[in-house]
């Protein structure tokens, strides 16, 4: 059973119609019919009130039995977008840092001061360079990867 008839179903097993439902959830009429007719559908906060009120599991209502219908599928798509996105934001800002904390160890090195005491040892922070190269490389990489899995999974579609 699809998601809009079990809502239709639901609705007028308990005597209600599209106006009076449509009151106890806070919605307007026009949702109510858009998730019967299957053009809408509802957020998850109104599908765990719907399945409060109805005495009903979120299993049965959303997923309407054994089969998966549109619900579910749009549930199950919503998710790994969600996840997709944090992932690509994850990463954004990671490499971010990462060619940050290049620059500034180019920028230590630069504005340090080199001296030899007077042993005769000279005192250089010369570690900055490859650690700054390293940083740099590491942040490219990992930026380049994470834009091109993003377009990727972006033409998917």
């Amino acid at each position: 059973m699809e998601f809009g008839e079990k809502i239709k179903e639901l609705r007028k097993n308990n005597q209600l119609t599209q106006e009076a439902f449509a009151l106890r959830l806070g919605v307007t009429r026009q949702a109510v019919s858009n998730w019967e007719n299957n053009r809408n559908l509802p957020d998850l906060e109104m599908l765990i009130l719907i399945s409060s009120m109805f005495y009903i599991s979120l299993d049965e209502l959303i997923l309407g039995g054994k089969n998966r219908n549109i619900m579910a599928e749009k549930l199950i798509k919503d998710g790994s977008e969600t996840r997709r996105a944090k992932f690509n934001m994850i990463t954004a800002v990671i490499g971010t840092f990462l060619l940050f904390f290049g620059f500034a160890c180019f920028f230590i090195k630069a504005s340090s001061v080199e001296y030899i005491d007077s042993s005769g040892i000279l005192h250089e922070n010369f570690y900055l360079i490859p650690i700054g190269f390293l940083f740099l490389f590491s942040g490219v990489l990992v930026l380049t990867f994470s834009t091109a899995k993003f377009v990727r999974s972006h033409f998917k579609k």
